[in-house]
C-alpha cells in the first residue's frame, strides 16, 4: 500500500471530493489537512461556490472531477458515502484522475472492485497507523515523507 500512498502525493494537485464549510466534518478537516500542509487542493462540493477555513482563506469550489483544471495531475481524497462514490470515481476516471483515497466509510466492495481496476493508486481499507484503515489525517504525513514531498505546517 505504500507504493499508492507514494504515487498518490507525486501528484502536483490534489481534490477534496465531499469538502465542507462545516469544521465539524471530516470534509473540512481533510482540507484543512491540504492547507496546513501548503500543498495545491481543490474542494469539490456541487451546492456551494467556496468554503471558507478560516476568516482570511477561502477556496473556490468545483463541482465534480470534470471541473477540475488538470485532473490528469490531480490525486483525489474521497469523503462521501459510498453511493456517491461510485458516480464519483466513474466520472474522475474519465477525466483521468491518477490516484484515490478512499478515507473510512467512503466505499463498499462495489467501489472497491471498480477503483481497484481503474486507477493507477488506490489507497483504502485496512491497515494504516488508524484504528480505522487508512486515513490521510492520520497517515499523510507519513506518505509525503516517503514520497518525498517537501512541505510546511502552516495554520488556519
Amino acid at each position: 500500500m505504500m507504493d499508492s500512498v507514494k504515487l498518490f502525493f507525486s501528484s502536483p494537485r490534489f481534490a477534496v471530493a465531499g469538502a465542507s464549510s462545516d469544521s465539524r466534518k471530516f470534509g473540512y478537516k481533510l482540507l484543512a489537512w491540504y492547507h496546513q500542509h501548503s500543498l495545491p487542493v481543490t474542494p469539490l462540493n456541487p451546492r456551494v461556490p467556496s468554503i471558507e477555513l478560516s476568516p482570511s482563506h477561502s477556496y473556490k469550489t468545483v463541482a465534480s472531477p470534470s471541473g477540475l483544471p488538470s485532473p490528469a495531475q490531480t490525486s483525489l481524497s474521497v469523503v462521501t458515502a459510498p453511493a456517491v462514490t461510485l458516480p464519483l470515481l466513474q466520472e474522475a476516471h474519465s477525466v483521468g484522475i491518477p490516484a484515490v483515497w478512499l478515507q473510512p466509510g467512503t466505499f463498499n466492495d462495489a467501489v472497491l472492485e471498480f477503483a481497484r481496476s481503474h486507477f493507477e493508486a488506490v489507497i483504502a481499507g485496512d491497515g494504516g497507523r488508524g484504528s480505522e484503515g487508512w486515513c490521510v489525517l492520520v497517515d499523510g504525513e507519513e506518505g509525503l515523507e516517503a514520497a518525498g514531498v517537501k512541505w510546511t505546517t502552516q495554520r488556519l
